[in-house]
């Protein structure tokens, strides 16, 4: 694993440490992967360009060496390995199997989904090795696996890990050519001085830190859900009975409309799920409203943020004779900060993965956001592509059945 800035050389070091082996073992399958098609179509055209010269022709399939079919970048050698290069936005290791090297570059992009979706290829290939590198992940960044196995390997809970850093001191005076000597081993000999004032001049003073000096951030990728809360509150089914509630929210993009269900429990604990999460352009939105009126005579409660795109089904759901509990910006800060006390008292359930992703992807990624100046938060998005709607319907549904008034005397055994 290693953890390093920009125009270090990783990409010519690590290269040759795939072709030696690529040239050494026969049959040997590799891949290179990247978050993004640019960076895997340079890091394949460097190693063409290795592999191609005149002392190393020999190494190389004569016939078949060098696929440049796009998506698909191989080289071939003449033992029968082969070394792929995959970009991970594009699903990166569709139909290879037994890979005895996995180089993950960018790693600083590397999700746990996304690991746990590669890791497995490794399983049948003899003594299978994976090569982590990348710069310091930043708030942007769904670094989730290599902040994790940084602190992991960092802590020293591995056996079969070697961690290496390069870094400049943390409180170091980014103008400090020692301290670029100390962060970047190619600095100054391949690396000139005029690249990384060039980075300093770009970047802001936080990007450099992690991009050319290679410090991480002292909170890096801070999520808003406890991993290890989260997963202690997964039960397999929830237990009958209880008062229900329903919370509705949509994505910015208007693309994606969840209804998050909770049950209440007269113990004061709670249990909280999925119920739906819908793609706007193939259902529409008037199935929420018709769901919420077939099940409405034994609901507590049903809540919308008063800024969520879901407030556009408000005519309908009164048109329906459903009383919807509209939320201030208060509301919301006290409902986040209950889920999260709620969680950490082992007051809170919910159901395992399979079939709730979405819900566990929102958890897994959403980072909070100031509301007001009393200690009041939101749940916040880290990205564009991340949806943190099912946890945002979660939430609501958790705070209409901590809140209510009303109690249905209805039977409630069935939530949609």
């Amino acid at each position: 694993m290693l953890s390093i800035p920009r125009q270090t050389g990783k990409t010519y070091d690590i290269g040759w440490v795939a072709i030696h082996r690529a040239a050494r073992t026969p049959g040997m399958r590799i891949v290179w992967t990247a978050q993004h098609f640019s960076v895997i179509k340079d890091t394949f055209e460097s190693l063409c360009a290795i592999v191609l010269r005149p002392e190393m022709s020999g190494l190389v399939d004569p016939d078949h060496g060098i696929s440049l079919a796009a998506g698909k970048e191989e080289i071939r050698f003449r033992n029968g390995s082969r070394i792929f290069f995959r970009a991970r936005e594009r699903g990166a290791l569709r139909g290879v199997k037994k890979i005895a090297l996995l180089v993950i570059d960018e790693a600083q992009h590397l999700s746990d989904s996304a690991m746990a979706s590669m890791l497995p290829t490794q399983n049948r290939a003899y003594n299978p090795q994976t090569i982590y590198m990348g710069t310091p992940p930043g708030p942007r960044d769904n670094g989730e696996a290599f902040t994790r196995l940084r602190d992991k390997t960092r802590a020293g809970r591995t056996h079969s890990t070697l961690y290496v850093e390069y870094a400049a001191d943390r409180d170091a005076d980014p103008l400090d050519r020692d301290q670029w000597r100390k962060a970047n081993p190619s600095y100054p000999a391949h690396t000139s001085d005029e690249s990384i004032a060039n980075l300093w001049e770009n970047l802001t003073g936080d990007d450099f830190r992690r991009e050319a000096l290679g410090i991480w951030d002292e909170h890096a990728l801070s999520r808003a859900i406890d991993r290890r809360q989260w997963e202690e509150a997964t039960i397999d089914a929830r237990r009958p009975g209880g008062v229900m509630s329903f919370g509705i929210d949509m994505n910015p993009t208007r693309t994606r409309l969840t209804i998050g269900a909770c049950m209440r429990y007269d113990d004061g604990t709670a249990h909280i799920e999925l119920a739906e999460y819908r793609d706007t352009n193939h259902d529409g939105t008037m199935w929420a409203v018709n769901l919420i009126d077939k099940v409405w005579e034994q609901t507590a409660a049903l809540v919308i943020d008063g800024q969520s795109p879901a407030t556009a089904l408000l005519p309908d759901l009164a048109e329906a004779g459903v009383t919807v509990t509209v939320t201030a910006a208060t509301d919301m800060g006290r409902a986040c900060g209950r889920l999260q006390d709620m969680l950490r008292d082992g007051t809170l359930t919910h159901l395992p993965e399979d079939g709730q992703q979405p819900l566990w992807q929102a958890a897994a990624k959403a980072t909070t956001r100031p509301i007001g100046k009393n200690g009041l938060f939101g749940w916040n998005r880290p990205d564009d592509d991340t949806d943190i709607s099912p946890l945002n319907a979660v939430t609501l549904a958790l705070h209409g059945a901590m809140t209510t008034r009303r109690d249905p005397t209805a039977q409630q055994e069935a939530w949609y």
